[in-house]
Formats: structure tokens, sequence, C-alpha cells
């Protein structure tokens, strides 16, 4: 009544893909080299030794996303190592008004993050609302709450990584209309995500 299943084996291509990825993570995490030039020299050999699934593979490859992204990416970089980020959060930090120091912080943390790490974001983020955290009128824990969820959530944006992602590896869909909703879906939960958390976990005083 039940047949045999016969497993098909990886196909020689498809091993050596897996084996360079993790080669990739342990040469990124365990020997501290770059991880573009690692990938693409990994890319590079195994479209030297399998030409035919090189050609495939590359074809698929949404480029327009792809130089997007680094387009993007390239500015939010300029702009942190100018430090514009920081000037804008210490700005906001010395407005007398706490609360309104705490929701506008949470703002740029969405903002920035829809376009660059979130855990940068976070990281630049969190010390510049210490001074207002040490007056004791809003919450340590609410407002790093509220500043975590609103430079996380907003990661469905296609211009993060993860929205890129989630747009190239997208099956048979119309990729044009797909970045439209997503940078629609995007752009609500950058405009509304930080008001909702300020309130819920900011406002009550939490921690």
């Amino acid at each position: 009544f039940f047949k045999k299943q016969t497993e098909t084996p990886l196909p020689p291509a498809r091993i050596a893909t897996l084996t360079s990825l993790a080669a990739l993570v342990v040469a990124v995490l365990a020997l501290d080299l770059d991880a573009g030039l690692t990938a693409v020299t990994l890319a590079a050999i195994l479209s030297a030794v399998w030409p035919d699934d090189s050609r495939k593979a590359v074809s698929q490859i949404a480029w327009s996303t792809v130089l997007l992204i680094c387009g993007v990416l390239t500015y939010v970089g300029v702009l942190d190592e100018m430090g514009t980020i920081t000037w804008a959060g210490e700005g906001v930090s010395d407005i007398g008004i706490p609360l309104l120091a705490a929701v506008l912080l949470c703002y740029i943390g969405a903002i920035v993050s829809a376009f660059a790490s979130s855990v940068g974001i976070m990281g630049a983020l969190i010390p510049l609302a210490v001074p207002f955290l040490a007056q004791g009128e809003i919450g340590a824990v609410g407002m790093i709450a509220a500043l975590a969820v609103s430079a996380t959530v907003v990661d469905v944006s296609p211009f993060s990584t993860n929205g890129a992602l989630v747009l190239a590896a997208a099956p048979d869909v119309d990729r044009e209309r797909f970045f439209r909703q997503l940078m629609i879906y995007g752009g609500i939960v950058v405009a509304v995500v930080p008001a909702v958390v300020w309130l819920v976990l900011v406002v009550p005083g939490f921690g």
C-alpha cells in the first residue's frame, strides 16, 4: 500500500554551495575576514566550477533590489559617519520635555532603522536617552522597550535587509507591485508604531 520513497541525492553544485555558506560564516565569525570580499571570492569559485548553474542563478537575482539596497545603505552609512544620526538624537534629547523627547527618539529609531541596522541604531539611541531617564520622569524599562520595538518592527521595509530578502525571494510575483506594497506597509508601520509603543510603554512610566 505504501510506496517506498527514494531519496534524491543533492547535486554536487548544491553541496558545494551549502559548504561555501558554512565556510563564509566561519570565515567572518571565527577568522574576522571581510564578509563581502569573502562572499564574492566563494561565488567566483563556484561560478568557475559550475558555470551553467551559475548563469541560471545570476539571471534570477533581483538586481534592481540589490542596487537599491546598496545605495540606501551607502547613504545611511555616510550619514552615520558624518554624525548626522547622533546629532539629531542629541538635539532631541536636549529638549526640556522628557515625554516629547521620548516619542521623537522612537520616531528617529523607526525612520533610520527602516534603512539601516536596527541593532546599530538601538546602540546609538539608547545612550542618548540616559540624561532624561536619569531625571526619573520616564521609566527606563518602558523607554528602552519602546526604542527596541520602534527600531525592529520596521524591518518589513523593502529598504531594509530583511525586507529586501523577502522581496528578492518571493516566487512568482510582480516584484514592482510587491515592492510598492511593502513600501506602503513599511511607511504605515513607521508612522504608527512609535506613537503606539510610546503611549503603551512610555507614558504609563513602566520601570
